[in-house]
């Protein structure tokens, strides 16, 4: 789980388009921080944690789930499908359901 963590960091970080020291310093951490996580020599503190999901505009449950490869638009589009009808939602899901 430590691995996919750090890799996790890594996915989300480049998504976002912030190099590791960029990000690093705009939590108020050194230089190095982030890449210290994503080498695997440390793990944040949970408030730190929340930190970083703050800063990538993710929910802690978005940071988990690994199979979301844009979190963040997986997001907004979930807040725009909440406001569709059942049998518009069914519609959707059987284009989505074609797609893949």
């Amino acid at each position: 789980m430590e691995e996919q963590f750090c890799e996790r960091l890594a996915q989300l970080r480049l998504a976002k388009g912030s190099s590791a020291r960029e990000m690093s310093l705009d939590l108020g951490q050194s230089a190095g921080y982030i890449n210290n996580i994503e080498n695997k020599n440390n793990l944040p503190s949970m408030a730190m944690f929340f930190c970083i999901c703050e800063y990538l505009n993710i929910t802690p449950r978005d940071y988990f789930d690994f199979d979301a490869k844009s979190p963040e638009a997986l997001s907004t589009l979930i807040e725009y499908l909440k406001q569709l009808d059942e049998n518009q939602i069914k519609n959707l899901t059987a284009i989505v359901k074609d797609m893949i």
